[in-house]
């Protein structure tokens, strides 16, 4: 067996999450909180930037993405010691909601071909 460990091997992870947006308002004003923090690695201009982003977006998904820490995202594979993290990229967007594959096999053929 030749000794490989020095070949990279990389894997990548795909998580698919739908959520379901209840306050808009709250979400907003929870990113627009983050966007003024003092922590926040923004200066006056691109903060006035974002923060009109955040606001103009009614879907939510630019204040949704102020708010998912990426320790959040690397959580799901800090207890495998086997496996380094190497790059880390979250997107966004709106959907129209979960996915019904679940409904499709009890006959519900709402936008598939109708035979009458």
């Amino acid at each position: 067996m030749s000794d490989d460990s020095s070949t990279e091997r990389y894997l990548r992870l795909t998580v698919e999450l739908t959520v379901e947006v209840r306050d808009l308002g709250a979400l907003q004003a929870a990113a627009l909180k983050e966007i003024e923090h003092p922590d926040a690695d923004l200066d006056d201009e691109e903060r006035r930037e974002q923060a009109e982003m955040v606001s103009a977006d009614d879907t939510g998904a630019t204040a949704l993405q102020w708010l998912i820490e990426p320790d959040h995202v690397l959580g799901l594979i800090e207890h495998v010691e086997h496996v380094e993290p190497r790059e880390a990229v979250l997107g966004v967007e709106p959907s129209d909601g979960p996915s019904d594959e679940e409904d499709d096999d009890h006959g519900h053929d709402h936008d598939h071909d109708h035979h009458h």
